[in-house]
């Protein structure tokens, strides 16, 4: 790769003493690199123990390399590119592969850097805005579903409304996700060995699921009691066979919240950065 042509400055006898000799060191002797860690360091303000400490390394290691007396490890590289907010390209002083840009995208950079401050960052903020767009319609389709955590009751008027009006949950997206429309937490272990205490199910609920059939499993609400129970024409029956039938009677109506379409299980659940995506798609990013 060609390397770019420098004027390096004229040295500087009241700052830089080769210790070896005890005299003025010649600038020209001076390692480019080393040249280009004192440059960008200043750029970036930052004092020599302070950029030691950013890479994990003495300011003494720092000096050296300035002086002209060391070169960074190979290893620290692009710590110290990091810590300079800087490329390998400036680091070395060469320039970088200039077939990296089509035409379009050299005549962008250069109608760039002819933008004010203001509209710079305008520009920028619309490009990071649409690189985060298009990472997340890479992502795998996530649902948004209800998913209750307090106790159901079944209070007064329509026996579809609840006390709780339960936090959003986030489910990649499959048959059985996409029928469901909430979530709650199985509670105890009447439906053992199906499902267990604290297992998490998926809840069709009514309109979408108005009606039952016999031997089905359902949530109910009964009294003041939610219920994940096999319905049957005599009542609600548990899968344990330690615990009676709930039968049917004239004084305690009996509500269906909807129908249980399956248990979720811990990798259907969406991963912070793919809930992250599904928000920014649908309007809803912070």
């Amino acid at each position: 790769m060609p390397r770019r042509s420098i004027e390096r400055q004229a040295a500087n006898k009241d700052k830089l003493i080769d210790m070896r000799t005890l005299k003025p060191a010649d600038r020209n002797s001076i390692p480019l690199i080393c040249e280009k860690i004192r440059l960008y360091r200043e750029k970036a303000k930052l004092e020599q123990k302070e950029l030691a400490r950013r890479i994990g390394i003495t300011a003494n290691a720092v000096c050296n390399w300035e002086n002209g007396r060391g070169r960074p490890d190979i290893n620290l590289i692009p710590d110290l590119c990091d810590a300079l907010h800087i490329t390998l390209y400036q680091l070395f002083g060469i320039d970088a592969p200039s077939e990296q840009l089509s035409q379009d995208e050299r005549l962008l950079v250069a109608q760039y850097r002819t933008l004010t401050a203001g509209h710079k960052v305008a520009v920028e903020h619309m490009v990071d805005t649409l690189s985060r767009v298009e990472a997340a319609e890479r992502t795998p389709v996530v649902r948004r579903l209800t998913r209750y955590t307090k106790s159901l009751s079944a209070g007064k008027g329509d026996p579809s409304e609840f006390d709780d009006n339960g936090i959003p949950i986030y489910l990649y997206a499959s048959k059985e996700v996409d029928r469901a429309d909430c979530v709650f937490t199985v509670n105890g272990n009447s439906m053992e060995p199906t499902y267990h205490d604290g297992d998490l199910v998926l809840v069709s609920r009514i309109p979408d699921a108005p009606e039952l059939r016999h031997g089905e499993v359902g949530a109910f609400i009964w009294g003041n009691e939610t219920y994940i129970k096999v319905y049957e024409e005599d009542g609600l029956h548990s899968i344990n066979p330690s615990y009676s039938v709930l039968h049917f009677n004239d004084t305690e109506p009996v509500f269906l919240i909807g129908r249980v379409t399956g248990i979720i299980s811990p990798s259907q659940i969406a991963s912070e950065a793919d809930v992250d995506a599904f928000l920014m798609l649908n309007g809803n990013y912070i």
